[in-house]
């Protein structure tokens, strides 16, 4: 398509955001998974394990999610911080796709970990004062893996210091630290500005991002994702992210 003008991109992007960041499409989303809790930690903690898992048909995904939150008996947070080595034996025959019951026991080992030693989830990506989404990512990477684990878990948790768009992470800090001015993110994390945000780089937020000229980059890798939430910085610095409702929902509804 014809490069548009910034003023017509703006309006373009503007639009499409009004249109699809509808609390409407929560029931057919990952998202529902935390939104059906109201605690600070059960919402981080559903959100993180949905999050994890969000690829592939969303029917799937959100059905492993909620049998993930049954077999926590529907109390993530409590589970997380009271269960013994025993109780992760309860996820003995999950799988969803390469995430498998080795990579579930291990996750609750890890966030228990987190929860007891490091502040929890939220305190896992504080890193130093004045570091990026980045170096947030990686120091939460950093956190999780602090205790033994089995190099195959690793790729369930992405690191863009190894040039890996982390886009389920990404969605994942848009949901903890976005307000709720929509109703559909949660903004329940302080520690981290809405401006700070990257964005989510998907099959649909990459192809439309390229067809607007947004991204000039071939490979969906960190530097798509930097290059990407550049340019939306333009159009809204202190909230880039919102227009991943705009590019995903035009993507997802073959609107170019």
């Amino acid at each position: 398509m014809a490069k548009l003008k910034k003023e017509d991109l703006f309006l373009r992007l503007e639009d499409a955001y009004k249109r699809h960041s509808k609390p409407d499409f929560i029931p057919h989303d990952p998202i529902q998974i935390p939104h059906r809790f109201s605690k600070k930690e059960d919402i981080e903690i559903a959100g993180f394990l949905a999050a994890t898992i969000a690829w592939g048909q969303r029917v799937t995904i959100i059905n492993n999610a909620h049998r993930m939150m049954e077999m926590m008996d529907n109390a993530p947070h409590d589970f997380i911080v009271n269960h013994k080595a025993s109780d992760r034996k309860r996820f003995e025959g999950f799988v969803h796709r390469t995430f498998n019951e080795i990579d579930a026991m291990f996750f609750t080992e890890a966030l228990q970990h987190l929860y007891l030693n490091v502040q929890g989830l939220e305190g896992a990506f504080i890193a130093k004062p004045g570091v990026d989404a980045k170096e947030r990512i990686s120091h939460f990477h950093q956190q999780f893996f602090s205790i033994e684990h089995l190099p195959r878990t690793t790729k369930h948790v992405s690191n863009p210091a190894k040039g890996s768009s982390a886009k389920r992470l990404n969605m994942y800090l848009r949901w903890m630290v976005r307000p709720n001015k929509e109703g559909i993110d949660f903004g329940i994390w302080q520690h981290m500005k809405p401006a700070e945000l990257m964005m989510p780089l998907d099959v649909h937020t990459s192809t439309i991002g390229r067809k607007l000229g947004l991204i000039s980059s071939k490979q969906d890798d960190w530097k798509a994702v930097e290059e990407l939430t550049t340019a939306l910085r333009q159009f809204d610095p202190e909230d880039p992210v919102k227009y991943d409702f705009a590019l995903f929902g035009m993507g997802a509804n073959k609107e170019l």
